[in-house]
């Protein structure tokens, strides 16, 4: 519905060196990006450059926008729009109210969440949910997803959860986060340190020390495809720890929120070598004291990149099942799955049409106040 939507919200992808502003509407970006420089050592300049950004876009647009959204590095708390102390936005120490400011300056509604949790609600809403559901209806299956866990691969290890189109924010603004999570291989570290840039090049070079060059995740990629000199597997090996870890912190969120898992992020781009991993621990059993063997999840786990999985996936196993002392009956689903996939239309856009979503909702979602 969303995709129909007439109206126009700006948006902001906050990196740590440009601020890049643009504006949506009916999932669409609709003017010409305006790309500024991110200013990390002065609250007042910072916020200057924000309010430029934002009004830059706003001269181009033919109505006025309802709202600004968008994604923005924490601790924060995002409720009230207030940014907490980040390492790389020193003068935001003590915190800013950065979206009550720019409420006062535009008169509109600002809303301000984590790139995690906004990168779910676009693939909630507008993206991989509704794609696999759609995929469900034309294989002639009954089976429809209502939740997702979205995670994201990069710099670190984000997530975001929504359960039947609701955002899980929780009452910290602390919902969906999976980064701090215990690391199945190191019990006294997090998951984030087995799940990150960092994760892939140091295992790489745990199993391959004679390799000494500075190389980047790309570069491990490359040599895991045979494009770039190095050990490949070394190479291999750093791509499913990584994939490993990760299914440790997502299982423990299955388990709680039960839904369709989707991956994006800059190290998305070696999922084929990821998601197997992945999906082959979320497969694997754990014990009990009296030597039962236990699934880590209660569902199966599906690799959704693969033919045999979608198929699997879409695969109606559904049975009738008669209510006694009566000719009627009712469906019976028997076999339970998710699936895990790759973003189908990239991080950066998930985020956006997130942070556009999110928005209408809170605004369909405000109370009618009547004067009397």
């Amino acid at each position: 519905m969303y995709r129909s939507d007439k109206r126009t919200v700006m948006t902001l992808d906050a990196g740590g060196t440009n601020f890049v502003f643009s504006a949506i509407r009916g999932c669409k970006e609709i003017v010409d990006p305006i790309r500024l420089d991110a200013v990390n050592n002065d609250v007042e300049k910072c916020l200057n450059v924000l309010v430029e950004g934002f009004q830059k876009v706003k001269e181009q647009l033919s109505e006025e926008p309802v709202a600004i959204s968008f994604a923005f590095p924490g601790p924060a708390d995002y409720e009230a729009g207030i940014i907490g102390d980040l390492p790389n936005f020193p003068c935001f120490r003590g915190g800013v109210a950065m979206g009550p400011y720019l409420s006062d300056v535009f008169g509109i509604p600002v809303y301000i969440n984590n790139d995690g949790n906004l990168f779910a609600y676009g693939e909630a809403l507008v993206g991989a949910l509704p794609y696999i559901n759609s995929l469900l209806e034309k294989a002639g299956s009954t089976k429809r997803y209502r939740n997702l866990l979205g995670i994201t691969l990069g710099t670190g290890f984000g997530g975001g959860v929504v359960i039947d189109d609701v955002l899980l924010t929780g009452d910290n603004g602390c919902g969906g986060d999976v980064w701090l999570m215990r690391n199945g291989r190191y019990p006294d570290m997090i998951a984030e340190e087995g799940v990150s840039i960092r994760a892939v090049k140091r295992v790489y070079h745990e199993l391959a020390p004679e390799d000494e060059r500075e190389l980047t995740p790309k570069d491990i990629f490359d040599i895991a495809e045979g494009r770039m000199e190095g050990n490949v597997e070394a190479a291999l090996g750093s791509l499913a720890e990584l994939g490993e870890t990760a299914a440790d912190g997502i299982a423990n969120a299955l388990n709680i929120m039960d839904g369709l898992v989707v991956i994006g992020g800059g190290l998305a781009g070696a999922s084929k070598y990821i998601i197997p991993a992945l999906v082959k621990r979320l497969n694997s059993s754990l014990k009990t004291f009296a030597g039962d063997e236990i699934g880590m999840l209660q569902m199966k786990a599906l690799d959704l990149m693969t033919e045999e999985g979608m198929a699997e996936m879409l695969k109606d196993n559904s049975i009738m099942v008669r209510i006694q002392g009566s000719d009627k009956t009712v469906r019976y689903n028997n076999e339970k799955k998710t699936g895990i996939m790759q973003s189908i239309l990239g991080a950066s856009t998930s985020i956006s049409l997130g942070a556009y979503v999110y928005a209408l909702r809170k605004l369909d979602q405000q109370p009618i106040i009547i004067n009397n």
